[in-house]
């Protein structure tokens, strides 16, 4: 008996040139969304994409998801902790004594 080839077709495209049944298809395998399931996957000329495995019975698809990275919220989140201007304790000190240079508090207030 002579032994059948069995060997899967392999495809990477992308999610959105996927047949509108084969799309339903990754959504129910991936219920949850794509985000634990993605790997990165690098180009030889330096690029990278994100993708996900799917299979069926013929073809082995390295489905390609489009992912949207914002590199200015990481920009932004750095500036607030190390482009602001540092006190030190002695400035933190002056801050508050001159605050209440006239000697009231919240408590002192006339009616």
């Amino acid at each position: 008996m002579a032994k059948q080839n069995t060997t899967k077709k392999h495809i990477v495209t992308s999610f959105h040139n996927l047949s509108a049944e084969l799309q339903e298809a990754v959504k129910e395998k991936y219920p949850l969304g794509f985000t634990d399931a993605m790997m990165r996957v690098d180009k030889p000329n330096g690029d990278f994409f994100y993708a996900v495995s799917f299979d069926t019975a013929d073809v082995a698809y390295l489905v390609k998801i489009d992912v949207k990275i914002d590199d200015n919220a990481q920009e932004e989140d750095d500036k607030d902790y190390y482009y602001d201007e540092l006190k030190g304790a002695d400035d933190l000190q002056d801050d508050g004594s001159s605050e209440n240079a006239g000697g009231s508090t919240d408590d002192d207030i006339d009616i």
